[in-house]
């Protein structure tokens, strides 16, 4: 027998424009990719031969080789310094009960909960007025204050999973606290560890608006030197410019994947336990 799917007409709204948004966000990626490939497209449905030389074009016009070294050193440093921050803040937050605790989380959920551009500008003013905009360093400065509270926000479930008992049979054995961290908990953390600069390094790699507030020419990463060549003065092959676009787009789902490998999103919902009164 056949089965009818019932729904309410508000599903059926709800699923329909699902659906028509899915549409045309694949019709407008189809058609960035199609014409990054394509020698000339005008008044047909597809263009009127293929080639490749817009990618190589893009490659040179627009210094991708130094814009990808950028982006990488960026984001590496971002990664680096948000793990050796936030994990040692995450423990002190997983196993040490003080007054204001659930405010200092409050704060550090802050920079993740709100828009970039919100704190951005101000950040980015003060990073000017001392000579950090505009280089290297004011682009990690930039990027480390939405990072590691997201590190510390990861880290947290992973350390409060671990019994406090195996630190204090450590401790009875004479181990010093150094030696408790880097010998029993790193190893037992590094799934977290790994799950958290992946997630910073997508979210560095993407991030726009503070990258955009505060880099100069010579440390523009992949996502601010693309809106550059869709913005600045001159005229650019369109081709050129969706090659640029395909490029980005590739690395980011390369990311996402590489992500979603090694990460569980429900790993990710941090709880704050209750302070004993």
């Amino acid at each position: 027998m056949s089965r009818r799917i019932v729904a309410s007409p508000t599903s059926w709204l709800i699923w329909g424009a699902v659906a028509f948004f899915l549409i045309n966000l694949a019709g407008v990626i189809a058609s960035v990719v199609v014409n990054s490939f394509g020698e000339r497209w005008f008044d047909t449905w597809l263009p009127s031969g293929w080639t490749t030389q817009w990618y190589a074009t893009a490659w040179t016009e627009f210094g991708l080789l130094n814009v990808m070294v950028v982006t990488l050193e960026v984001a590496v440093l971002v990664v680096g310094i948000s793990v050796l921050v936030g994990v040692p803040a995450s423990y002190v937050l997983a196993r040490r009960s003080f007054p204001g605790r659930r405010l200092v989380y409050l704060l550090f959920l802050l920079p993740i909960l709100m828009p970039p551009i919100t704190y951005g500008i101000p950040l980015a003013t003060v990073l000017y007025k001392y000579g950090f905009a505009g280089h290297l360093t004011g682009v990690v400065l930039a990027n480390l204050v939405p990072s590691i509270p997201f590190v510390i926000l990861t880290m947290t479930p992973f350390i409060e999973q671990i019994d406090p008992a195996i630190e204090r049979a450590a401790r009875m054995c004479g181990a010093k606290t150094w030696q408790i961290f880097a010998r029993i908990l790193a190893p037992l953390l590094v799934p977290g560890i790994l799950a958290a600069s992946i997630l910073v390094l997508v979210r560095t790699v993407g991030m726009f608006e503070l990258t955009f507030l505060t880099a100069g020419p010579d440390s523009q990463t992949l996502v601010v030197a693309l809106y550059y060549s869709m913005s600045a003065a001159g005229i650019r092959a369109q081709q050129s410019v969706d090659a640029m676009a395909v490029l980005y787009t590739a690395s980011m789902l390369v990311l996402l994947v590489i992500a979603l490998r090694f990460v569980n999103p429900t790993q990710l919902v941090a709880r704050v336990k209750e302070d004993p009164d």
